[in-house]
């Protein structure tokens, strides 16, 4: 049913309705009574609007943090207060570290009950304080309905401007059933800020008298045709380009420039690169604690190396690294401006950017395991699925595997194709999965550890009470909190606490919320496990059941032991 926007109606109404101008399709949620007026909405406007039933807040926030990575617009999450809100925080922090739009609805007490302790209550611009060391960008609450969609505008507005993020709006009970007679708020536009002529001259400039350059790509705010512009750029001034922790799909992994992952397992010969450039061009990334390895790569505040960072939000530049130039720019403005630049007639770092690529291509080499090979595992997976498949992940050590051996198609060729935390969340990868294969028509995988998975598991349910066919979870059990295991070895080996874990059949789990099953115990069983799974129509699992003793990509839980106690008896 359409409405005349100047025609009175519910706030609760008319929040839907300004979710529907600003483009939204499907938001993410567990319902709660002090929203019930936004539910009635979302029923108003089903035509128009799907809200999708999560299991738990959680995984409803991945869900929406999720579609805010796929879509480059607002993720939305609707939660009720405390608890739910509470919940919920872990989707929200994801998307502050991961630099991903997001708006996060809380339903709060009514406004009379308000600093009493009301049932739930949660004063939440002090859970939530904004900064660049909160959880998100701005906290609003609204307690006028009439200035609804001035507050969602601002919520949009500012979840997508400078560095993306999530954004907090609370919305009190009694505020939400008010009638009022609010216009319809057009699209957000966002302000985009541009690299200016002058620092653009410099960055020529210094770039072509580098001899070693190294081009570091990530962050939030890319579209598909920023990343063709930056490959373009790539191409042109003949560079390397190595993608930002848990960016990989910024450029095209089988393209010849392409220098591999910056982040966890990093490829030794890369990391060596890293530190012996003479200039690194970031674009994009904050430069945080897993692309810098510790901060070691890049020492700060100086590094070592000559430093161009370019980041769309102000307030991170110079944070923790100074630099020779810091430019202030959109990707969307920075990545065709680097593309319009002249290279020189000749570059000294031909050979430089072969040998990186070689490196990448190396490293892609795995050292065999039996019984059951992960890398092999990957490589199948790869073989089967189409081009443009989606890879979602949480953390562990598992994600090596992925990270190591898929090839990442560059955003502009399918749009996004990985969707993983860079704040080291784990049971992100089922709910983004669940989200992905709700939102898009393409084939979406989701590799999880055993500890990871059963932390968001339920929403296997989500997934198929909602539809979704072109679904794959694949959960490598190791029977222990594999990472936590990794550390304990290191540092104190052979004393093993709290990391054991006892889990239940995942096949047979799978199977109890509709999704076919499958096992494999060894490599030999993972083809046909496959085929069985791509083709039956339906989400899938495969229960990969794994040697606790395979620890990462590159070494084992008795390699690590006998290291710590060597080095203990030196």
């Amino acid at each position: 049913m359409t409405r005349q926007a100047a025609s009175p109606r519910l706030a609760g109404h008319v929040l839907v309705e300004a979710l529907i101008a600003q483009g939204v399709t499907d938001a993410f949620g567990v319902p709660g009574e002090s929203y019930l007026a936004v539910l009635d909405g979302f029923h108003e406007y089903a035509d128009k609007i799907r809200f999708v039933a999560c299991r738990q807040e959680g995984g409803a926030a991945f869900m929406a943090e999720a579609q805010g990575k796929l879509t480059g617009k607002p993720g939305i999450c609707f939660v009720t207060r405390g608890p739910g809100a509470t919940n919920a925080s872990i989707g929200l922090h994801t998307a502050f570290q991961d630099s991903t739009p997001m708006i996060l609805f809380i339903g709060q007490v009514a406004s009379d009950q308000r600093d009493r302790e009301a049932f739930q209550e949660v004063d939440y611009r002090q859970m939530f304080g904004p900064g660049t060391l909160g959880m998100a960008k701005w906290v609003g609450e609204v307690h006028d309905a009439e200035r609804l969609p001035e507050y969602v505008a601002r919520a949009f507005h500012t979840a997508m401007q400078g560095r993306p993020g999530p954004v907090v709006l609370v919305l009190p009970e009694d505020m939400l059933t008010q009638p009022i007679a609010a216009p319809v708020v057009a699209p957000a536009r966002p302000a985009e800020a541009a690299p200016t002529p002058a620092a653009l001259a410099e960055l020529r400039e210094r770039l072509a008298a580098a001899q070693k350059p190294l081009v570091i790509v990530g962050g939030g705010g890319w579209t598909p045709e920023s990343t063709a512009a930056l490959q373009r750029f790539a191409e042109s001034w003949k560079l390397p380009v190595g993608c930002a922790f848990r960016f990989q799909d910024l450029f095209d992994n089988v393209h010849p420039n392409y220098a591999g992952d910056v982040g966890i397992g990093i490829n030794p010969k890369l990391a060596a690169r890293v530190k012996e450039a003479d200039l690194i061009l970031a674009v994009g990334p904050r430069l945080g604690e897993m692309t810098t390895g510790g901060y070691t790569l890049l020492q700060a505040p100086r590094p070592t190396q000559g430093l161009i960072h370019i980041h769309a939000g102000a307030e991170e530049l110079g944070r923790v690294y100074t630099g020779e130039l810091l430019i202030n720019a959109s990707m969307s403005q920075a990545a065709p401006a680097l593309a319009a630049l002249t290279p020189p007639a000749d570059v000294a770092w031909g050979d430089w950017t072969a040998a990186a690529n070689a490196d990448y291509r190396g490293n892609l080499v795995p050292t065999p395991v039996a019984p059951l090979d992960m890398a092999e595992v990957i490589h199948l997976i790869d073989a089967k699925l189409p081009e443009g498949t989606i890879f979602t992940n949480g953390a562990g050590n598992y994600s090596g595997w992925l990270h190591r051996f898929h090839r990442y198609t560059g955003l502009h060729r399918f749009g996004k194709t990985q969707l993983a935390p860079t704040s080291g969340a784990m049971g992100y990868g089922v709910p983004a999965a669940v989200a992905a294969a709700l939102l898009q028509d393409r084939w979406v995988v989701n590799i999880a550890g055993d500890g990871d998975f059963l932390m968001t598991g339920q929403e296997l349910a989500t997934a198929t009470g909602y539809g979704a066919k072109k679904l794959l979870v694949v959960v490598v059990d190791n029977g222990t909190y594999g990472t936590i295991r990794m550390h304990q070895e290191r540092e104190y080996p052979g004393r093993v606490s709290g990391s054991d874990l006892f889990n239940p059949d995942f096949a047979k789990f799978a199977e109890a919320f509709g999704f076919s099953a499958f096992y494999a115990e060894n490599t030999e069983q993972v083809g046909p496990a496959l085929d069985a799974a791509i083709a039956g129509g339906k989400p899938a699992l495969l229960h990969l059941r794994l040697s606790s003793d395979v620890s990462t990509s590159r070494s084992t839980l008795t390699a690590f032991r006998e290291a710590a106690l060597k080095a203990r008896h030196a």
